[in-house]
């Protein structure tokens, strides 16, 4: 009997250390590669913006509505597709856990990159400025009208069509809750 104990004790006691704890990528951010010219780096963080170092493996991301295998290395990816102009990047993320998204815009100056994070509140402030004052000043609504084109040829020029905003909004919307 004590050996059938002994047994079953050894089998659940190897089972509890059998189940290894998945990484998940909460939280990433988008930076410049340091190791080559016009590509980035994805980096995974946790909230207060330390990498996480423990993430290494192969994780799927979507970039710029794109599926693409990114392998991480002490929390490191890079993305191997070269930028040749200034553009926007939505990164997107699926785990277990649900989704994350981030757009970035990625400033090309000289040879440098220089990704910056547009936060989605800013994506509705804007059109929704332009309504309210071609509302409250009736004389404004055609500068109003011209300002909105141009703003909507700047973001298809570089690469946010209207799917990637509205999902960008909705991520963001989501984030709230």
């Amino acid at each position: 009997m004590k050996k059938l104990l002994l047994f079953f004790f050894l089998v659940s006691a190897t089972a509890t250390f059998a189940f290894a704890d998945t990484i998940a990528i909460k939280h990433f951010v988008v930076k410049e590669n340091p190791f080559a010219r016009s590509e980035v780096a994805v980096i995974a963080t946790d909230t207060a913006g330390i990498i996480q170092e423990n993430v290494n493996g192969v994780f799927t991301f979507s970039i710029n509505g794109i599926d693409d295998q990114l392998t991480f290395d002490k929390g490191t990816a890079f993305y191997r597709h070269k930028i040749e102009k200034s553009t926007f990047l939505y990164v997107r993320h699926q785990n277990d856990k649900g989704s994350n998204g981030i757009l970035y815009y990625v400033y090309k100056h000289d040879d440098k990159l220089s990704p910056i994070h547009i936060v989605w509140i800013w994506l509705l402030a804007i059109p929704c400025a332009l309504v309210l004052l071609a509302y409250m000043f009736k004389r404004f609504i055609i500068i109003a009208i011209i300002i909105f084109c141009i703003f909507l040829y700047f973001n298809y020029h570089n690469n946010l069509n209207m799917p990637t905003f509205f999902q960008s909004v909705i991520d963001g919307l989501k984030g709230m809750f």
